[in-house]
């Protein structure tokens, strides 16, 4: 079986307080966008093994996508003899959800393919037991996200939304940017209240944001100049997407986001996507 694994993009993330788990508290509104990774599931062999293609990611247990398949084979009470390649075109470590996706997509393909019957309720929860983000993909569609990221919202946005994602040639770590925004901000309790429905980009623009971006441009300036770039080349709005590294521009169109590519000054090491909202 082969499918889709879509990348996605933080158009608001607010950090809260730390909780018990370790987790953080935050509030989020996520989309996917048309940037995939490729992954082929096989039955039969021995064990759980993964092929990858493209941009390094985690071997064995500490895929995303591995432990994805054997939680849900332990769960069903059977064998976890699969196959999984990976074809990455999301970027790694760089905000954009690759390997969470990858984790959400694997869960729903076993569904399929092995015709277990569960419920989005239900793999949702296997979701959240991998990672903050996982629930958010097998939910597929725009949400605002509480908790630690598995309590949902469906979240009405324009039709036409475009990114021009611009890709840095270094990785943010997830654990340092949440570390570090607790030691430089402090923590917060309270959320910012958020609509669930935006009839028009202008309406969107008022609530991009993004706790942490305080420890990446700290740490990297350029990824704040960046954003300014893109600004001053005709996005609607930009923001850095999760913990980054990516910085992305919003646009109403493919034409739009063509002509703020075409005029950037990108630094040595940096590449563009561009992807439409899914």
């Amino acid at each position: 079986m082969k499918v889709l694994s879509p990348a996605k993009v933080n158009l608001h993330l607010e950090v809260l307080e730390r909780r018990p788990d370790g987790y953080h508290e935050i509030q989020t509104l996520m989309h996917r966008v048309g940037l995939y990774d490729q992954i082929e599931i096989r039955e039969g062999g021995e064990g759980i093994r993964l092929v990858t293609q493209g941009e390094a990611v985690p071997e064995g247990t500490d895929n995303l996508a591995c432990q994805a398949a054997r939680l849900f084979c332990q769960e069903l009470g059977i064998k976890d003899d699969l196959e999984i390649r990976i074809r990455k075109r999301i970027p790694v470590g760089a905000g954009l959800g690759g390997g969470s996706s990858n984790a959400a997509t694997t869960l729903m393909a076993l569904n399929e393919l092995l015709q277990a019957g569960l419920d989005d309720k239900l793999l949702i929860a296997l979701g959240a037991r991998l990672g903050a983000d996982v629930p958010f993909f097998i939910f597929q569609k725009p949400a605002l996200a509480r908790g630690k990221g598995e309590i949902l919202t469906p979240v009405k946005l324009p039709a036409q939304l475009w990114f021009l994602m611009m890709v840095p040639p270094f990785q943010i770590s997830t654990a340092w940017a949440y570390e570090t925004y607790d030691r430089v901000a402090g923590q917060k309790k309270e959320a910012t209240p958020i609509q669930e429905s935006f009839p028009d980009v202008a309406d969107l623009l008022l609530v991009l944001k993004n706790d942490l971006e305080i420890p990446a441009f700290t740490r990297y300036p350029e990824i704040g100049r960046m954003k300014e770039e893109l600004l001053r080349k005709g996005a609607r709005g930009a923001l850095m997407s999760g913990s980054g590294s990516v910085v992305f521009g919003l646009f109403v169109g493919p034409e739009e986001a063509r002509r703020t590519e075409q005029n950037l000054m990108l630094p040595p090491g940096w590449k563009t996507v561009i992807a439409q909202g899914i």
